[in-house]
């Protein structure tokens, strides 16, 4: 077994494994333990730009990074969309989702280092997980920078069929060979931050309130206060 199958097939599915598997186990053991642990009630201010900021932004990359790895080029030839315009649309979006999600993780970890009595609160796995976050959105900036030119490395003829054939169990090592390093090192990272993603607050991503959409209103009454009744 080559060097390529072991980074790009088995390393890939030890990753997919204990990501799956740690969440099934953390769900099992600590379900309690399963929330985004808020510190709300600690600072508000810098917590509402920081998040919003975040969340929105990596709405956007999150929707990039499947608009370009699971969609197949196939489908946007068929539809008439060049590799320049689609190289375009991606960068229009995709640079400032990933510069909102970097300026909104510096303000949360600013936030947590700055703030004493957060700083506290902080855990180890927090801090993990902020540092693997900001790895990953500055890789992943870096590589979209690096190939802001229109005729540069085209990752959907590439990563995209590499990342696609994994969950077939189509395991196809070759197409990263010729892959740029700095696209290998934003995947490396995001595997590293998959790995500790089951054990840390991240697992609030895969919360979804849906018993809500169900549940009866909770009816608030006013408090009349009673009056004593004096006798004569």
């Amino acid at each position: 077994m080559e060097i390529t199958d072991i980074m790009w097939g088995v390393f890939a599915y030890i990753v997919l494994t204990i990501f799956i598997g740690g969440h099934l186990y953390r769900y099992q053991k600590d379900q309690f333990g399963w929330s985004t642990k808020s510190s709300e009630f600690l600072e508000k201010k810098r917590l509402r730009i920081g998040s919003n900021l975040f969340h929105f932004g990596i709405i956007f990359v999150f929707g990039g990074h499947v608009l370009g790895l699971i969609v197949p080029v196939e489908l946007y030839n068929a539809l008439g969309v060049s590799e320049s315009m689609y190289h375009t649309i991606a960068l229009l979006f995709g640079i400032p989702a990933g510069l909102a999600t970097l300026i909104g993780l510096f303000l949360l970890t600013y936030r947590r280092v700055s703030v004493k009595r957060i700083k506290v609160t902080t855990s180890q796995g927090d801090w993990l997980a902020l540092i693997l976050l900001l790895i990953v959105v500055i890789t992943g900036l870096i590589a979209t920078f690096l190939n802001v030119d229109s005729k540069g490395f085209d990752y959907r003829t590439t990563i995209a069929p590499w990342l696609r054939g994994l969950f077939i169990l189509n395991i196809q090592p070759d197409l990263m060979s010729e892959v740029p390093i700095w696209f290998k090192i934003h995947i490396y990272s995001t595997f590293a931050l998959y790995i500790v993603w089951p054990f840390t607050r991240l697992v609030h991503v895969f919360s979804f309130p849906l018993r809500y959409l169900n549940r009866s209103y909770v009816i608030y009454k006013r408090k009349i206060p009673s009056q004593r009744v004096h006798k004569e």
